[in-house]
């Protein structure tokens, strides 16, 4: 099982990279030895070697006949800390970030790729509206507004009792109760703003290898290689002679360029965005719920108020620009600082905030709080922008993926539009949870809108009738779940022939133990139906999203009271969907809180929450900045630097070996090197989604022509998988221009059917696992190290910093 079994003695130094996947790794399982030494990087991420393999470079002659092994861990990128927990409350942020990257390919169509990137990042722009407007629900409508003016309500939780508007004191006036609420949504978007710049600062700061930031020629050679980079500054095509001295003029890939792995200027740009977004959502509840009054008291008051509508009207279109105006800059470093107006815009939008909080301040003595506040319109209005923008989204990706489909592509090219309404149904789940949960708390026994006992204290409609949409879908989702459960059980019973022919068992046959290989191989099956899944769910929750802001405009009340004077089953039906889904909505947030807090304290917990991240925060943040940050912003470069001073050091060869999302992060490395050091470097990848998920998922990035581009740009590239593996695959690159294809033969798993003179005890089902067991994979390493051209005679220099990094006397 060790990396590190020998390799064929020829071709000189050579250094075996290896990376671990989902989950993370100890550098002690990793390299097979309790004893290890960091040999460079830091706590969160670092290159370790065995302590006996530290001075490998300084004594050739030992590793004439094996690899030098070196593990690069990068777990605590993702799941390290305990407060790193608390991202999964950004969630949908995320999710809406994925939608970035998942638009199909399209060639010499810059204009609607630009369009694509702009209605993402608007539909994250409303995520970052809709978590605010849910801060300012609960603070500003359910408790300063609805719960202060009722009696009930203050005299049931005591510490309310400074707003209670019977007491008559000086914080019972609406505007004071409001304006000292609104502090709880505007320390959440500073909180926001506090996380996105801390990490823009430790992730999207990592600059990648000098000499890469360079101008670089044009080219329209090798079309098939990639695609434009999804933004407006990298619309064209560029080549790269590399920075080790001429060499032959090659199309430099989408995940290739300079400033692919660089997104601090884009980052900043967001984020003063989003959190003046938030600044502002604040302001307008205020303004508004302030301005209604006095509207109805012609004077100075009035006047006042409709200038600062205006202002927030038109600082929010000044945010909109923002947010359209530029995409992301890859095919340089980009460098410089943002302008001054988007760097101020937080300040400015927070100073208006602050004068709307003066002006609903001043004393009004007859105004009192009642009914509530006109969230309804708010939510409704977020509903359908959101709603709109999707579906422009998916025309969008539709007109992208016309020319040139690949029906390997997930949902034949919406899969984009897909995410971004899950990210939208997400925010609405978890805002609506909190106003909900909120709501059943202040309304003590009562069910929020429905009056039937307690202070009557409720959320907007229009949130209700969104909770009693969720026992709808989650029946609708029964159907495709049986479905898929029954064609795994049949594919089980088919593949039971399959399983016996491939170990020709012979004589040996036993029921039991084919069964479960085959029961195991079609279960692996099942990520290949996540398409549909995903497909079902964003169309069922646009349709019912639809439907929910239909019925509340309609009715103006709550599901339990529009259907009032029907049929009195309809009725019964209509009452249950509401109780429960309210229930529901609530226990989902409570559950996200939950998960969040025992990840906190239990570091197995938080290992496991911490593989979400492992693959949803593989992308830089390009639409939404207050999503969890990119490791690989900090792991590409890493890795991409460690290949490239040790190859120069020591002109050895190097074969970085890659598991699971370690394998795409070895491939986004790679994509990084110059022409020259990736000639002396192989890639072996096992367990890998590279096709499987990431092809499919994102075709502008890892479709089936930017495959085939790294088999080309890499020295040789080998690929192991098995069946029974549920993440890993082939990655579909055949042979050509005298490449063998990538793909080997599928590893059966188990190695043996049965006991052996060799496998004495049973062997188990190793799935995903454990790829080094199998005797291929150190075969399948030699050969690639085989394949490498002999190491090239360096002097080297003591006192050269990459020397002393090689040679491991740097402990980071």
């Amino acid at each position: 099982m060790s990396p590190a079994t020998p390799a064929p003695e020829s071709g000189g130094a050579a250094l075996e990279l290896l990376v671990h996947g989902v989950g993370g790794a100890t550098p002690q399982d990793m390299l097979d030895d309790p004893r290890t030494v960091r040999i460079t990087g830091d706590r969160t991420a670092a290159m370790h070697r065995r302590a006996e393999d530290v001075d490998a470079e300084d004594h050739p002659e030992r590793y004439a006949a094996r690899p030098v092994p070196e593990a690069y861990v990068w777990s605590n990128l993702t799941s390290g800390d305990g407060a790193r927990a608390l991202w999964l409350l950004l969630l949908p942020f995320m999710v809406a970030n994925l939608a970035h990257w998942m638009r199909p390919p399209a060639q010499g169509r810059p204009g609607l790729v630009r369009l694509y990137g702009v209605l993402v990042r608007l539909v994250a722009l409303t995520l970052t509206v809709l978590l605010t407007a849910a801060a300012c629900e609960v603070a500003l409508d359910l408790t300063a507004w609805q719960c202060a003016a009722s009696t009930a309500c203050t005299d049931a939780y005591s510490w309310l009792g400074f707003l209670s508007e019977a007491r008559g004191g000086w914080w019972s006036e609406p505007g004071r109760r409001l304006a000292l609420a609104a502090l709880v949504p505007t320390l959440l978007v500073g909180l926001l703003w506090y996380l996105s710049n801390r990490t823009w600062s430790a992730y999207e700061a990592q600059r990648p290898p000098t000499g890469y930031d360079d101008p670089v020629a044009e080219t329209r050679a090798d079309q098939g290689a990639t695609d434009p980079v999804a933004d407006p500054s990298a619309d064209t095509e560029t080549a790269d002679r590399g920075d080790d001295g001429p060499g032959p003029v090659e199309l430099r890939p989408a995940l290739g360029r300079p400033g692919f792995w660089y997104g601090r200027r884009l980052v900043a740009r967001l984020r003063a965005a989003h959190t003046a977004a938030g600044f502002l959502t604040v302001a307008a509840a205020l303004a508004t719920a302030t301005g209604r009054y006095d509207m109805t008291t012609p004077g100075a008051g009035a006047v006042l108020g409709r200038v600062l509508q205006a202002a927030v009207a038109a600082l929010a279109l000044l945010v909109v620009w923002v947010v359209c105006r530029r995409g992301r800059s890859e095919r340089r470093l980009d460098l410089r600082v943002e302008r001054a107006l988007v760097s101020w815009l937080p300040g400015i939008s927070l100073a208006l905030l602050a004068l709307t909080a003066l002006y609903a301040g001043w004393s009004r003595p007859g105004w009192a709080s009642g009914g509530a506040l006109p969230g309804n319109v708010a939510f409704g209005g977020l509903t359908l922008a959101q709603g709109g923008l999707v579906v422009a989204l998916g025309v969008v990706a539709l007109l992208l993926q016309r020319p040139r489909r690949d029906p390997r592509t997930a949902l034949r090219g919406l899969g984009g539009p897909a995410v971004a309404m899950l990210a939208c149904a997400l925010a609405g789940v978890m805002s609506g949870g909190v106003a909900q949960r909120v709501a059943d708390w202040l309304d003590g026994p009562a069910t929020p809108g429905m009056g039937d006992g307690g202070p009557r204290i409720g959320p907007p409609v229009l949130l209700s009738w969104q909770a009693s949409v969720i026992p709808v879908l989650l029946l609708l989702l029964l159907v495709p779940a049986v479905l898929l459960a029954v064609r795994t059980v049949l594919a089980g019973q088919r593949l039971r022939t399959e399983v016996e022919a491939d170990y020709d068992a012979g004589d040996e046959r036993d029921p039991v133990r084919t069964g479960q290989i085959a029961a195991g191989r079609a279960r692996a099956s099942l990520t290949d139906s996540a398409p549909v899944l995903v497909g079902v769910v964003s169309g069922a929750t646009l349709l019912l999203g639809a439907g929910s802001v239909a019925g509340a405009w309609a009715s103006g009340n709550v599901p339990g009271r529009a259907f009032d004077g029907a049929h009195p089953a309809l009725a019964s039906l209509a009452t249950a969907t509401q109780a429960i889904g309210s229930w529901m909505i609530g226990f989902g947030f409570l559950l996200f809180v939950t998960w969040g807090r025992r990840a906190y304290r239990d570091a197995s917990a938080r290992r496991t929450i911490g593989i979400l991240w492992d693959v949803g925060t593989f992308w830089p943040r390009a639409a939404h900045p207050f999503a969890p940050p990119c490791y690989a912003e900090r792991a590409v470069p890493d890795l991409t630097w460690r290949m490239s001073s040790w190859t120069r050091s020591t002109g050895g060869r190097l074969v970085i070996s890659g598991h699971s999302q370690g394998s795409v992060l070895a491939a986004a490395a790679v994509w990084q090197l110059p022409p020259a050091t990736r000639g002396r470097v192989a890639l072996l990848t096992y367990g890998s989604p590279l096709e499987r998920l990431y092809g499919r998922w994102f075709p502008a990035y890892f479709g089936p022509e930017a495959l085939r581009a790294l088999n080309r740009t890499v020295h040789c590239w080998s690929n192991l998988y098995r069946a029974t593996d549920p993440i890993g695959g082939p990655v579909r690159v055949p042979a050509e221009d005298g490449r063998p294809a990538v793909d080997g033969s599928v590893l059966l798993d188990p190695v043996a059917y049965g006991r052996t003179r060799a496998h004495p005890l049973p062997e188990p089902i190793l799935g995903h696992s454990d790829y080094q067991a199998d005797p291929a994979f150190a075969h399948r390493r030699g050969a690639l190290l085989d394949r490498l051209p002999p190491a090239v005679p360096h002097q080297r220099d003591p006192n050269s910093p990459a020397d002393q990094g090689s040679s491991g006397r740097s402990s980071g």
